[in-house]
C-alpha cells in the first residue's frame, strides 16, 4: 500500500470562542496513486485536489475537531478522470463513539477502529436532507446518489463523470456531533474512491472495426476504378 503523508492542521470554522480546538484534516492512508494537496479550512472545508488516477485509488481522509452546531460544506477539484465514471465517498465512525444503529457484522473493508455510519450516527451526509451536493465539470455535471437508510454504509455516489478531465465536488455534511456527550471531537474517516471502470474496446473489436475500415477503403477504390 502507498501510504500518502499529508498532515494540515488548518483555521476555523466558527469564532475562536466558540471552538476550543482547530478542525484537523490528514491523509491516513492512499492507494494506487491517491493524492491530495491544498487543504484549507475557511467558510468551507477545502481537500484542495483529489487525485484519483484509476479505479483502484483509494484514500482515508481524516477529519477531527468538529464542534460547531451547522451543516459543513466540503469542497475539491478531482482530477485523473478518465478511466471510471463514479466517484465514491463514505464516512467511517470511530467505533463505540455511537453505533446504536449499527450491526454487529461489519464490513471487512473497514480500517481497524471504525464502523460504518448511517443516516442516524453523528456525521452525515444526511440523505433526503437537500444538502449542497454536485460534480460540475465541463460540459455537464454528474448525478448524485445517497444511500445511507441501509447498513450498507453512509455513502454519497456522483456518477456520469466519464469523460471529463476534471470536476469540481461540492457536498455538505450534517453536524450530529453535538448530539453526543463526551465524543464533540471524535475523528471521523471519509474515503474517497473511484468506481465504475470505464470499459476499454476488446483486442477482438478493435480487429472488427479496422476491418471494416478496410473494407470501405477497397470498395470505394474499386468504385474509382470503374469510373476511369
Amino acid at each position: 500500500m502507498r501510504v500518502a503523508c499529508l498532515a494540515v492542521v488548518v483555521g476555523l470554522l466558527a469564532p475562536v470562542a466558540a471552538r476550543a480546538e482547530p478542525i484537523s484534516i490528514s491523509v491516513t492512508s492512499g492507494l494506487q496513486g491517491f493524492s491530495m494537496t491544498g487543504a484549507s479550512v475557511g467558510s468551507t472545508i477545502s481537500l484542495g485536489t483529489i487525485g484519483l488516477p484509476n479505479v483502484n485509488a483509494v484514500g482515508d481522509v481524516l477529519l477531527s475537531g468538529f464542534r460547531s452546531d451547522a451543516n459543513t460544506v466540503v469542497t475539491f477539484v478531482l482530477e485523473g478522470i478518465g478511466r471510471f465514471d463514479s466517484l465514491r465517498l463514505e464516512l467511517f465512525n470511530p467505533w463505540g463513539s455511537n453505533n446504536w444503529d449499527d450491526p454487529s457484522d461489519q464490513p471487512a473493508n473497514l480500517p481497524k477502529g471504525y464502523s460504518t455510519s448511517n443516516n442516524s450516527d453523528a456525521l452525515s451526509f444526511a440523505q433526503d436532507s437537500g444538502l449542497e451536493r454536485s460534480a460540475v465539470f465541463a460540459g455537464g455535471l454528474a448525478t448524485v446518489f445517497a444511500d445511507e437508510l441501509t447498513h450498507r454504509g453512509d455513502i454519497l455516489m456522483f456518477s456520469g463523470l466519464a469523460g471529463a478531465e476534471s470536476a469540481r465536488v461540492t457536498f455538505a455534511i450534517r453536524d450530529g456531533l453535538k448530539f453526543l456527550k463526551g465524543n464533540s471531537q471524535a475523528p471521523f474517516l471519509l474515503r474517497i474512491s473511484a468506481a465504475d471502470p470505464v470499459s476499454a474496446p476488446e483486442p477482438a473489436s478493435m480487429l472488427l472495426l479496422g476491418s471494416g475500415l478496410a473494407g470501405i477503403i477497397a470498395v470505394r477504390r474499386r468504385a474509382k476504378q470503374r469510373a476511369h
